[in-house]
């Protein structure tokens, strides 16, 4: 495997980056987590791009890259507290619907992803039941803290059918009974599910040894694009760190040249430098579909939550404790390296699932 970007690549996370440090500045963050701005403006201007279809084939209506780019992106997308449903829908609805449906299926539901249409995928197998009723099915419990659960346009329902096995079920957002739940960070959409009684046709439901494999697929692409998410905006709590400790001065020199400061920020560089690797290596696994891809997600979001804990500690202590202010832009950043840690499972619950896999030989 190849490490290093490719000229492609490289110009894609430069337009990225570009795009939302003149669309997403911390002013519309703000705004929305104020209540003044909903993000939708934001969100057309990606669809305007084609980014929602971003991992989604040409042959559906995408642009046909891989989950490599997908992670890139979401990185970029990080380091500026993107309060966009990009996450939920390219980052997790997506990967499912692409790695379970039937094509005619598939190119239905992703077709209406790169028309501007929403998505947010639930992974709760066991806490949502299935059963048949007919020629479809009928859903039975709640998901709970699914991303962009109550803002998506679609749901696609990672549930336990009663004869065993997980099945995919797709279902109109209007269907459930959706309810915000609160988040550490203000722009990010946690909801739980409700879709007791909800009946899905046969065309919307998905079951089979096929799915399962998909299933574990799209949820390692979804780690790995999380993971990538606090990366990002590790990153940015770094940049911002730097410019703080060159500018601040005590005892008539910067702080930056204090050996104590150096040393911590050098910790924080390490540190995201490793889960950034990490990351890229999870998205080249999930790429060329590698036998190591589940530990390489496991692997990239328990360091990316390392990573959090480390550079939120630095950061805001560098900050003399301004930094968790809400007239200082760190905090931002800050809350949504912070809030990816407990989705798709925490850094203790990766660490010990890479420990199985390399105990069971599926690291080799």
């Amino acid at each position: 495997m190849d490490f290093e970007l490719d000229a492609e690549q490289v110009e894609l996370q430069r337009v990225v980056r570009g795009v939302v440090a003149k669309e997403c500045p911390p002013a519309l963050v703000r705004a929305v987590v104020d209540g003044g701005d909903d993000g939708r403006a934001l969100w057309k201007t990606y669809v305007e791009l084609d980014w929602p279809g971003l991992t989604v084939s040409a042959e559906d209506g995408g642009t046909g890259l891989s989950a490599v780019e997908l992670v890139i992106a979401l990185e970029e997308l990080g380091r500026a507290a993107d309060p966009t449903p990009f996450l939920g829908t390219a980052g997790q609805y997506v990967p499912l619907v692409r790695a379970c449906a039937p094509e005619a299926a598939r190119r239905s539901l992703l077709g209406a992803v790169c028309a501007g249409s929403t998505g947010a995928a639930a992974f709760a197998a066991g806490a949502v039941t299935a059963r048949r009723d007919g020629d479809g099915w009928v859903l039975s419990g709640t998901a709970r803290h699914v991303l962009d659960g109550d803002r998506a346009d679609s749901l696609a329902i990672v549930a336990s059918p009663a004869e065993g096995g997980v099945g995919v079920f797709v279902v109109p957002a209007s269907s459930a009974a959706a309810t915000r739940a609160p988040a550490f960070d203000g722009t990010v959409h946690l909801a739980d599910v409700d879709v007791g009684g909800v009946r899905v046709g046969a065309d919307r439901a998905w079951t089979g040894p096929g799915v399962e494999a998909g299933v574990a697929r799209a949820r390692d692409e979804a780690v790995a694009g999380l993971a990538a998410v606090m990366v990002g905006a590790s990153q940015r709590v770094l940049d911002l760190v730097v410019g703080h400790v060159r500018d601040r001065r005590q005892f008539g020199v910067p702080i930056g040249s204090f050996q104590a400061v150096k040393h911590m920020v050098v910790d924080m560089y390490v540190a995201i430098e490793r889960a950034r690797a990490l990351c890229h290596f999870a998205g080249l696994t999930v790429a060329e579909d590698d036998p190591r891809r589940g530990l390489a997600a496991s692997m990239a979001k328990a360091a990316a939550g390392d990573c959090q804990r480390l550079v939120a500690r630095h950061g805001v202590q560098l900050y003399g404790g301004l930094g968790f202010t809400w007239e200082n832009d760190l905090q931002i950043y800050v809350r949504r390296a912070k809030v990816g840690e407990a989705l798709l499972g925490s850094s203790a619950e990766h660490r010990a699932r890479a420990a199985r896999a390399v105990l069971a030989g599926k690291g080799d």
